[in-house]
């Protein structure tokens, strides 16, 4: 399996030219008056958006390092986040809240970092580490929503229309960025939410955000090990 490291950064660099984003949004009728504005301020009107929004859930799957990789996660902007990443068929669950991460993974996920011994130990534990600092760190980074929708929406090249579109059953407005591919989807009705970026080709990388500002709850897994005190031997 790479290194948890090489594969959470590409995850993070979910822009225009490498992911795309999928979801409902606002359900509200009124035309918020996209269709007018020029590609590069409806990418700016997607990131206000989503900067404000409390919660968003992410569904979807890319290729990072000819590796594929899905996530299932629910964002609370400022506390953390819960939910389920697979790494190459491997499933993670993952939850970050009050300044820690907590990870339990399969049986093979830890057989593949840690070795058949280990992962006898670890089955159906959690492990515990701070967000930063730690081998954690990365995927804490994939749980922050503030920081996975600015680098998502932060980089990209030239930009043009893409027409529109009905994405989740919501009226939507696209956004194509012509040099590194990638079309963006942004909600044209009520709050103009980011609903999809899509990248055809050979990855058909696919992220979907849903369920804005919905009640999401946090809350840390009992009896985890910690990983600092483990490799402490303590």
């Amino acid at each position: 399996m790479p290194n948890i490291r090489s594969i959470t950064r590409p995850l993070l660099g979910l822009t225009l030219s490498a992911a795309l984003l999928a979801g409902c949004g606002s359900s509200s009728p009124s035309d918020n008056g996209l269709a007018s504005k020029t590609p590069e301020e409806i990418v700016d009107a997607a990131k206000a958006a989503a900067a404000g929004a409390s919660t968003v859930h992410i569904a979807g799957s890319i290729v990072a390092q000819g590796k594929p990789i899905s996530l299932n996660m629910e964002l609370v902007s400022g506390k953390g986040a819960t939910g389920q990443i697979t790494l190459e068929g491997n499933a993670v669950d993952i939850v970050a809240v009050e300044h820690s991460v907590y990870i339990k993974g399969s049986t093979a996920f830890y057989t593949r970092i840690a070795g058949p011994a280990a992962a006898q130990l670890l089955q159906g534990k959690w492990l515990k580490a701070p967000s930063a600092g730690s081998e954690f760190a990365a995927f804490a980074q994939l749980t922050n929503l503030t920081t996975l929708i600015d680098t998502s929406l932060s980089s990209h090249g030239t930009l043009a229309h893409a027409g529109t579109a009905t994405i989740g059953g919501q009226p939507a407005v696209g956004v194509t960025d012509t040099s590194k591919g990638g079309t963006l989807y942004v909600a044209s009705t009520g709050t103009a939410y980011p609903l999809e970026i899509t990248k055809g080709g050979a990855s058909s990388d696919k992220i979907t955000f849903d369920r804005w500002n919905q009640p999401v709850t946090l809350t840390a897994p009992t009896n985890a090990i910690n990983i600092n005190q483990l490799q402490a031997g303590h």
